[in-house]
């Protein structure tokens, strides 16, 4: 079993805006595998010891290092944290707070020490979280399930759901064919459904509302084509068709990961096909240092990262001019990361994605609002 808690989008902002004379990010692979954790309680530690000796060669002040590693090594003698773990840690720390992210994403190893966290890994996590909700619907149940990366799918208890499109509107059946008012026949079914979707509607906005999480439908018509009318709610344009009643939550999860791919994969193929427009209208570029320019002046409109490689280096704050560096220390950070951090900043999408899906193979890939 993994245990998670993937950042939100909220999160991020706010480990983005952060800065503080020392902020330590580190990532390492993990295992929900408890006996075979020794390991990355090791390599964690090796990792916080890189970080505290580089701050000591950048002449940190002695108390404030002291309360970063007391930081550190509480969480290091942590056993019960280290107990239930997923596939990757991310830990941010600085000597007043530390915050830890356990992540379904297979990351590396990193350790990053400057004034602000290192992000670019765990924007994949936000990117392709590997996760959904699915709602299973027709008129006579309907039920939400909830699809991770690894943990078995669960229907999800969502308060005030109706237990089926006539209990929802006070009828024993919407089937009916006599004559009620206007209601009658197809026609009055169809009113009785849409009040049955905007009942569901209603239950599902405060779980589903602004979330980073796709949601699959899956239903048979019409009331695919009736939720997809009234409901506010955004849903992804495939559907896992038919009854789904009596349909497993694993059997709704496994039809429900097709889909997730598919739609990662046109996210990418539809930026891909955007950039080579933009491109030859001066609106798109691989180099980071025109790049670090548009975020700065708040022109990235759209962006790819490679969250695998680190750029070192310093991007001025008011100039954007980029200084690349050989080696890490305490004084620089991910060049890439800063840009990634600007463009978010400034109303940017931004998605973490490995180097193959990005242009050319480079380290990033920016569409601009505007030509440079």
């Amino acid at each position: 079993m993994l245990y998670l808690d993937t950042p939100t989008s909220r999160d991020l902002a706010s480990l983005n805006e952060l800065r503080a004379e020392v902020c330590v990010s580190i990532y390492l692979p993990t295992t929900p595998i408890t006996q075979d954790i020794q390991t990355a309680r090791i390599t964690f530690s090796n990792l916080a010891k890189e970080a505290i000796r580089q701050l000591e060669d950048a002449g940190t002040d002695k108390r404030r290092l002291a309360a970063l590693q007391e930081n550190l090594d509480d969480l290091a003698d942590d056993d019960e944290f280290w107990r239930f773990q997923a596939h990757s840690l991310a830990v941010f720390a600085t000597p007043d707070s530390l915050r830890t992210y356990r992540l379904a994403n297979n990351l590396g190893e990193i350790v990053e020490v400057s004034d602000r966290f290192h992000l670019k890994p765990l924007i994949r996590a936000i990117t392709f979280p590997h996760a959904a909700y699915v709602l299973a619907i027709s008129e006579n149940a309907v039920r939400l399930v909830e699809v991770s990366a690894d943990l078995p799918a669960a229907t999800v208890r969502v308060p005030d759901l109706p237990k089926d499109a006539a209990s929802a509107v006070g009828k024993s059946t919407i089937n009916d064919r006599s004559p009620s008012g206007r209601l009658q026949g197809s026609e009055g079914q169809k009113t009785r459904l849409a009040q049955y979707v905007r009942k569901v509607d209603a239950a599902l906005r405060p779980i589903l509302a602004g979330s980073d999480i796709p949601a699959i439908l899956a239903a048979t018509q019409p009331v695919e084509a009736i939720f997809r009318s009234v409901s506010a709610i955004g849903v992804l344009p495939q559907a896992i068709s038919g009854s789904h009643d009596r349909t497993t939550d694993a059997d709704l999860a496994a039809a429900a990961r097709p889909i997730l791919d598919a739609h990662y994969a046109k996210q990418i193929e539809d930026f891909r096909t955007l950039f080579s427009t933009r491109e030859g209208q001066g609106r798109a570029t691989t180099d980071i240092a025109l790049a670090a320019r548009a975020a700065t002046f708040g022109n990235i409109d759209r962006l790819l990262v490679d969250i695998d490689n680190v750029v070192n280096g310093t991007v001025d704050e008011e100039t954007s001019a980029v200084t690349f560096d050989a080696e890490g220390d305490a004084h620089n950070y991910g060049v890439v990361d800063e840009i990634a951090g600007r463009a978010l900043r400034s109303g940017g999408k931004v998605l973490g994605v490995r180097k193959d899906d990005i242009p050319g193979g480079q380290s990033l890939a920016a569409i601009l609002r505007s030509p440079l």
